[in-house]
């Protein structure tokens, strides 16, 4: 029954953005192959051998199993602490996204950018990771027809048009399974999963649990490496220590203003790239104070930039530069 849900809801959301389905699936029929992706330098093709189940386990609500062992085995895109980045996943009047940065990496929103522009951006030796909320509602995307109503949550305090999703609903489940199928049909190497921290804030949903966020996390970490696709850890600072074994990389938001990040010296030691995003408004005014984290940065080892809250270009300042 799960294998004909995330067929039908892929097929349909890659459908809805023009795309030749990945998944083998034909609208209103069972089975079909898994996702697949073509061999390259930083891929790997990946045959169906049930993999959107690999996580399942008959362990409580959601049947994920907090204790799945990570999926590590791949060629993937694996970016360094010294992989350079730009992340905008906003544009401004309509324009399309800046790609004038000389950066190895660019973050960009999945569902709004075309796979002519990642290949144009590939084409120039940049690597494109594809952002998309694994942990919350937002009611203008292509696929949020699919959320049952049981799923969503309360409102984000800073997002009026986003809410948070029941991270154990195996619906959820099956629909960021076909967001990551998107990405692959897209030709993204790699993927940010944002909002995967309902444990820990104002849900609605009182009775998730560390736990089941540890095995959520984790099921989208397999999840896009059975798929070819670099992860990234977004936040999420409480569970770095569970998780950095299932992710590539982590994007982080702020550990400079909030004093956190020397938490993220497990990512550095084990040689894991850090994209780190400051919001202050002091570091865009106060060349000294964006000096120091600056340093900080650097002596760290984290590739920090200082961009406007809606990530949409309009000013850039990077540590690396």
């Amino acid at each position: 029954m799960v294998r004909l849900v995330i067929c039908c809801i892929a097929s349909a959301l890659i459908a809805s953005v023009g795309l030749v389905s990945p998944l083998g699936c034909t609208s209103g029929a069972a089975g079909g192959g898994g996702a697949t992706t073509s061999d390259g330098d930083d891929m790997m093709g990946v045959e169906d051998d049930g993999q959107d189940n690999a996580n399942e386990a008959d362990t409580g609500d959601g049947g994920l199993d907090s204790d799945v062992a990570p999926i590590t085995d791949g060629d993937w895109f694996r970016p360094g602490v010294e992989t350079t980045w730009q992340w905008q996943i906003q544009t401004r009047d309509g324009a399309a996204i800046n790609t004038s940065y000389d950066v190895d990496v660019y973050d960009v929103d999945l569902f709004d950018v075309d796979e002519s522009q990642i290949a144009a951006l590939q084409e120039e030796g940049r690597r494109v990771v594809c952002y998309f909320s694994v942990g919350t509602f937002e009611d203008f995307r292509e696929d949020a027809d699919a959320f049952a109503p049981a799923d969503l949550g309360n409102t984000l305090d800073d997002f009026a048009d986003e809410r948070w999703l029941d991270v154990r609903s195996t619906s959820v489940h099956a629909i960021m399974l076909a967001r990551l199928d998107l990405a692959v049909a897209k030709g993204c190497d790699g993927v940010e999963p944002d909002n995967v921290t309902a444990f820990s804030n104002d849900s609605g949903f009182a009775d998730i649990t560390a736990t089941d966020q540890l095995a959520y996390n984790k099921f989208i970490a397999n999840a896009a490496h059975e798929r070819g696709l670099s992860v990234g850890l977004k936040n999420d600072l409480d569970q770095i220590d569970a998780l950095i074994a299932y992710y590539d990389f982590a994007v982080n938001e702020q550990c400079h203003e909030f004093d956190e990040c020397q938490v993220y010296d497990a990512f550095i030691d084990a040689g894991k790239a850090v994209f780190n995003a400051e919001y202050l408004q002091e570091y865009v005014d106060d060349p000294e104070s964006r000096d120091q984290i600056c340093a900080d940065a650097a002596e760290q080892g984290l590739r920090t930039l200082v961009l406007p809250v809606d990530l949409d270009d309009a000013f850039r300042l990077s540590c690396d530069e």
